[in-house]
């Protein structure tokens, strides 16, 4: 099938840039790098090639439904070409992800919170922010505001209910974020400090549209959230994406600040510190406001195509290459934001309105592409692979669109080991693997580390519930064995200095500052992309497809 593949055409900017990367590709072993015919060596040169060229401004910051972003599935295929990969789709590298864009228009709509019978002054984008989850335009709003506490229905959990029986039809729903607390009593209680999936807005979103409500507002606080107000403008005053042959969301999807919900529960006549404390307990019940949503809510909305890109190493062993390894990354990012054209990057008052996305996660897709590259050259015993889907940013779309129509089948696929922000720090002596314990990658995971004289980093409470964040969650939810391998940090030199490093990211987490730096030391990027490769390998090579461990709630497909 490879014979059939037609390279796409490619004209303008980047034929310069795709020659010069295309050369790395093809370039020789490092000097110094040990030849072992058996065990791929990842070279950084390619890595960060690919870093430089995914993350520069003319793919203009990989934007889900933007030229950046048609632009990047055109330079992965090609390098998946390059790299020797097989399409994995029939004769092509391409797997159609049909997406529905919605951009809430503030400007054209009416739609305020109304509590004792006046509207509350809160602004679009400073206060509050909400979209259609429905992919409806427009959507004229009556609603009577309900607060549900954390919003989640948990029989496992001692019977949780925040619902409590009372019926949601129609009506808008405020809820907190994450789920509650462990206590004195109960130390284990959701996970204990970590986050559970019940946490996720996700969860939550899903929850309401099942019982037919109108609409749900989060409640955001930084703690909570595990992120910052700006996080939530970035991505809620811009387009905003669902696949478009998913189970519908609610007709209002939003959230407010701890500010905004202060005033709506205060002018409702309610205290919302002390409701929040209530629903720290499972004796929780809703609370009817005296308020409600009312107007028309409009949004401009579209269908469009995106693209997840696919290529196969073929397996080695007659009948083990039945069997799949998949590797995984997403090559989306914000792609640009707002200004018009003459300032920097596009905007008119020199305001950058580019989001590069260099650590998020054009990283993780270089890294791949590097990774790819060795793989072809020592193939294992199952077929390997390499997956960069869409619109992640958007709440996991690409990779949920090959869940539930996958080019190998589930059942026959071993894992799925996913890459999301590297290490662009330096080297350390342990490699982040937390996630793999649910399953039997756990042990794989360790004694790939221990093979790779690296530590695995010590297990911390997943506080921001990124397990349920990345794109090896859909996988894990069809049940396929998969997690995210997280770079370490326990630095080989310059302690305080990569610390702050590390640190200093924090800030420019889904910003424009999100650059890449030809200075940056990748060989913490490398040993990443290394360990990841090795551990598929081992996985590709062992008897066995590993399985999930017992109770886990992600082992649905019986291996």
């Amino acid at each position: 099938m490879h014979k059939h593949f037609t390279r796409p055409a490619l004209t303008g900017p980047l034929v310069g840039v795709l020659a010069a990367s295309l050369a790395l590709a093809f370039a020789s072993p490092a000097t110094g790098a040990t030849a072992i015919s058996t065990v791929a060596i990842v070279k950084e040169a390619p890595l960060r090639a690919h870093l430089a060229t995914l993350s520069s401004d003319a793919f203009e910051g990989r934007g889900t439904g933007q030229r950046g972003g048609e632009l990047t599935v055109v330079y992965l295929e090609n390098q998946a070409l390059a790299a020797g990969l097989l399409p994995a789709n029939g004769a092509s590298y391409r797997q159609s992800v049909k997406i529905a864009g919605v951009k809430a228009r503030p400007q054209d709509s009416s739609v305020a919170l109304v509590a004792g019978g006046k509207p509350l002054p809160l602004a679009f984008g400073k206060d509050w922010v909400w979209a259609p989850g429905d992919a409806r335009p427009t959507h004229a709003m009556d609603a009577e505001i309900v607060f549900v506490g954390y919003g989640i229905n948990a029989p496992e959990e001692d019977g949780w209910d925040d619902y409590k029986g009372i019926d949601v039809k129609g009506k808008l729903l405020v809820m907190l974020v994450n789920d509650p607390a462990p206590t004195a009593a109960e130390p284990n209680r959701f996970n204990g400090r970590g986050l559970t999936y019940y946490g996720r807005w996700t969860y939550k979103f899903e929850e309401a549209a099942r019982r037919g409500a109108a609409g749900v507002l989060l409640v955001h606080t930084d703690a909570s959230a595990s992120y910052g107000w700006s996080v939530v403008q970035n991505s809620w005053t811009v387009e905003r994406f669902q696949l478009a042959d998913a189970d519908l969301g609610t007709g209002m999807q939003g959230w407010l600040t701890e500010a905004g919900a202060r005033s709506l529960f205060a002018a409702a006549g309610q205290d919302l510190d002390r409701l929040r404390a209530a629903a720290e307990d499972k004796s929780f019940q809703p609370v009817v406001l005296n308020a409600r949503v009312q107007g028309q809510s409009t949004a401009a909305v579209r269908t469009l195509e995106q693209f997840n890109v696919a290529g196969i190493v073929p397996g080695t062993d007659p009948k083990l290459k039945d069997e799949l390894v998949i590797y995984s990354a997403h090559w989306d990012h914000l792609g640009k934001q707002g200004g018009d054209e003459g300032g920097k990057d596009g905007g008119k008052d020199g305001k950058d309105t580019i989001f590069n996305g260099a650590v998020d996660n054009a990283s993780g897709s270089a890294g791949l592409l590097a990774m790819a590259q060795e793989a072809v050259r020592h193939p294992a015993k199952r077929s390997q692979m390499f997956l960069w889907v869409a619109a992640e940013e958007q709440g996991l779309l690409g990779s949920a669109a090959y869940a539930a129509r996958p080019l190998w089948p589930l059942a026959k696929t071993a894992a799925a080991l996913n890459l999301d922000s590297l290490n662009f720090v330096a080297a350390a002596r342990d490699i982040g693997v937390q996630g793999s314990e649910r399953s039997d990658l756990g042990a794989l995971a360790a004694s790939t580390a221990k093979a790779m004289r690296l530590n695995v980093a010590a297990p911390r409470p997943d506080l921001g519930g990124g397990y349920f964040r990345s794109d090896h969650f859909s996988f894990a939810k069809a049940g396929v064995p998969a997690f995210s391998i997280e770079g370490g940090h326990d630095w080989l030199a310059d302690k305080d200095a990569n610390d702050a490093k590390r640190k200093a990211y924090g800030p420019r987490y889904h910003q424009a500052s999100d650059e890449y730096d030809p200075n940056w030391d990748l060989s913490g990027m490398v040993q990443q992309a290394q360990f990841t490769l090795n551990l598929g390998r081992a996985v590709a090579d062992a008897p066995r497809m590993p399985g999930w461990k017992a109770g886990d709630q992600f082992g649905k497909v019986k291996r």
